[in-house]
């Protein structure tokens, strides 16, 4: 297992250049919500070939092995959008890639891995939880794509920093959602980096907020009475000791918010810009919305969007 260490700005420079070819610089779109609201930005990571960011990092974690441990196969966990990245990385490669999913993920996210070429292997939450603080499953015997705690994984997300500070140079605040923290990590590295003022928020929904729960308590904690949700994609059961370390330095706290809360912001999202958030996608804007953001302007992360169609209708109907 590697070392934590911080990320540095010249690796993530090197992921963009790996990433350049596969992933999309994806736009930067103004909320026009009226003058009694923030100034809110939307980062639409939605519109990746895979719907989703984690393609930033799994394209360059893929690349960035060495032949030989590429030759092997690669393998990940996930609920369906690292496992996405991760078999479209692969397939670029032409190596196979094996997905050790949620077996609660969404269809849409099983179907799209099985044609993306991956061997899906379904495992409970709990057991995927587990494995990916080992860093081990039995039998595997591919090179692991780690899905957050992984260095080369975070720094292809912080590519979406430059990207931000460049498109939009007076932006005070950026939020994204927490799952395992790798996108909060790779996005709050280059910026504490290059502009300290800025602050990095996370978002967690409230049946599943590990981070603020670890924060309150001064240590990396599991999160008492976690809960299944629509929010797949983010509400880990727990902040590892090791995501603990990349977290803290570059991050000035979480938000949480309610199920209604992220509901409503997946329908504002549509409404808005006439794309589709996951659950997962839409914690970022309904942290803002809470106003703890403070006025902006903000940059709300939407971090994916792959749901079943039948699934948001329901969610975003009146």
């Amino acid at each position: 297992m590697e070392a934590v260490r911080p990320i540095e700005i010249k690796d993530v420079e090197a992921a963009r250049g790996r990433i350049a070819g596969t992933v999309l610089r994806t736009p930067l779109v103004k909320l026009e919500l009226g003058p009694e609201s923030p100034e809110i930005w939307l980062k639409l990571e939605n519109l990746q070939p895979t719907n989703a960011y984690k393609i930033r990092g799994a394209t360059n974690a893929v690349a960035a092995l060495s032949e030989e441990d590429r030759a092997k196969g690669v393998w990940t966990i996930s609920a369906g959008n690292a496992g996405q990245g991760v078999a479209y990385a692969a397939r670029e490669f032409g190596v196979p890639s094996t997905v050790v999913a949620i077996e609660t993920a969404p269809q849409t996210k099983l179907d799209r891995m099985r044609a993306l070429g991956a061997e899906i292997i379904p495992v409970s939450y709990q057991d995927a939880w587990k494995i990916a603080e080992a860093h081990a499953y039995p039998g595997l015997d591919g090179t692991l794509v780690h899905p957050f705690d992984s260095y080369d994984f975070i720094a292809g997300h912080g590519t979406m920093a430059l990207e931000i500070l460049e498109d939009l140079p007076e932006v005070k605040t950026v939020i994204a959602a927490i799952g395992g923290g790798g996108l909060v990590t790779g996005v709050g590295s280059p910026i504490k980096a290059l502009r300290p003022d800025v602050k990095v928020l996370g978002a967690e929904p409230e049946t599943a907020a590990p981070y603020a729960y670890s924060i309150e308590q001064g240590s990396p904690q599991w999160f008492p009475d976690w809960k299944a949700s629509f929010v797949d994609g983010a509400g880990g059961k727990s902040v590892t000791e090791r995501m603990w370390q990349r977290m803290r330095p570059v991050t000035d706290g979480t938000i949480t918010v309610t199920l209604d809360q992220t509901r409503q912001a997946m329908r504002l999202i549509a409404e808005k810009t006439r794309t589709i958030a996951e659950g997962a996608g839409a914690l970022a804007l309904a942290a803002a919305l809470t106003g703890q953001a403070g006025e902006g302007p903000i940059v709300c992360i939407v971090s994916g969007g792959n749901i079943d169609l039948d699934k948001f209708a329901e969610l975003v109907a009146d």
